[in-house]
């Protein structure tokens, strides 16, 4: 496999997760002391992905690469991207004041040089289960589109312990994307008969497939946020408004793939039991084996 032909899973770790309080990539879940992501990567290995690039921050890169990089260094290719604020187009300062990251599109932005060919996209603290990888590597090979997402049902993406912010999706009668709706403060009281969900409305977990077009797209639409925004102090350059700017502006296709998979992550603290009861209902059933990247 050449290089352009390369299969690369961009993940998402940069952020140290400020409700759940402490830097929840490294949190034990799985039987065997596997973090969230641990699961990510064995699903996306198994998948036919043979690269893994990290997006991190400078100051946890020796914990992140000595407790998490070196478990699949001898399974896949590891690399690793660094996302920080003074990452901006060349004549640009940060503007003084500013602490807040620049957002999800801006920290793959931050991977371009590191990714060759196609990639997917994910965050690195959500759990998105097998078959969602499967659909990412399909697309990958055989693209119907210009990029893809794959969508989840909402009922099968909420939190017991607290409101969710989700981003529904609107789908055209073809199977492509044509919008995508942020919604704040989703509870499960909100979702079902007579609410103001349904349960079956598609959303956007952040889990992607790019063909390499769209790093210039991505390169546009990341100077054009620094031009307009770049001084709104709490402004963020968010993947999702990325591609739906692509598709509004007639220039990108996304194709969706639904999935029936649920997804669950550590939202909040209190989360963590019931998703290691899942991951050890998981193990038991015979979904994943019983220690993933711990023994030789």
């Amino acid at each position: 496999m050449g290089s352009m032909d390369a299969r690369t899973l961009v993940v998402l770790a940069a952020g140290m997760g400020s409700r759940y309080g402490g830097l929840k990539q490294l949190d034990p879940v799985g039987p065997s002391g596997e973090t969230i992501l641990d699961y990510a990567v064995f699903d996306a290995i198994r998948a036919g992905f043979d690269r893994v690039t990290f997006v991190i921050r400078r100051d946890f890169e020796e914990v992140f690469r000595e407790q998490i990089g070196s478990r699949y260094a001898d399974k896949v290719a590891v690399s690793y991207a660094f996302q920080s604020l003074d990452q901006l187009p060349e004549e640009v300062g940060v503007p003084e004041g500013r602490t807040k990251p620049w957002g999800t599109g801006h920290a793959v932005w931050c991977a371009r040089e590191a990714v060759p060919g196609s990639f997917a996209v994910i965050n690195a603290d959500d759990f998105l289960g097998r078959d969602a990888f499967a659909q990412l590597a399909d697309f990958m090979a055989h693209p119907d589109a210009d990029h893809a997402m794959v969508g989840y049902r909402l009922g099968n993406t909420l939190s017991e312990q607290g409101s969710v912010s989700r981003g529904v999706c609107q789908v055209s009668a073809a199977g492509e994307l044509t919008e995508v709706v942020e919604h704040t403060g989703i509870a499960r009281d909100d979702v079902g008969p007579g609410k103001t969900f349904s349960g079956e409305e598609i959303v956007s977990m952040n889990c992607w497939a790019f063909q390499p077009s769209f790093w210039d797209a991505l390169d546009r639409q990341w100077r054009s946020f620094v031009s307009e925004r770049l001084n709104e102090e709490k402004s963020e350059f968010y993947l999702p408004a990325a591609v739906s700017n692509e598709i509004s502006a007639g220039r990108a296709t996304v194709r969706v793939r639904p999935t029936s998979a649920s997804w669950f992550g550590v939202t909040y603290r209190e989360d963590k039991p019931q998703v290691e009861a899942t991951l050890a209902n998981m193990v038991a059933a015979g979904e994943y084996p019983a220690s993933l990247f711990l023994q030789s």
